[in-house]
């Protein structure tokens, strides 16, 4: 296996992996986008009708006797619970997280990322 030096880049071709890059992971965080969108929404939907539920549920004097006097707010609870399971935390944050882990990386090369993966190129530090 060959080292780094073995097969040193020009100016150009460095130029070009670099746009090549940057092209897959912007079209890799846009392609998140649609499905955490839905999700995003899912979520909000769930949330509203689990909060809106609650609030009738407290302001029920038979609270003490049953969720079952309450279906839509058990429902509610019982779907949200069961997103959270599924993971929709975690698909309504990940184009933040492969940003956040691009630039983890890209730092190492005075690079960085903004949340679309368009490469940030940052100066040189002063050599001392």
């Amino acid at each position: 296996m060959a080292g780094p030096q073995a097969y040193p880049l020009n100016s150009l071709e460095q130029t070009e992996d670099l746009k090549a890059f940057e092209r897959r992971l912007m079209e890799y965080v846009a392609s998140l986008g649609p499905s955490t969108g839905r999700c995003r929404i899912i979520l909000i939907v769930v949330s509203v009708c689990t909060a809106t539920g609650a609030w009738g549920w407290l302001l029920d004097p038979r609270t003490s006797q049953s969720l079952w006097n309450h279906p839509f707010f058990t429902l509610s609870c019982v779907v949200l619970v069961g997103l959270f399971l599924a993971g929709i935390h975690k698909r309504v944050v990940a184009p933040s997280i492969i940003a956040q882990r691009c630039r983890t990386v890209l730092a190492d090369y005075n690079m960085s990322c903004d949340d679309t993966g368009k490469l940030i190129l940052k100066p040189r530090p002063a050599n001392t």
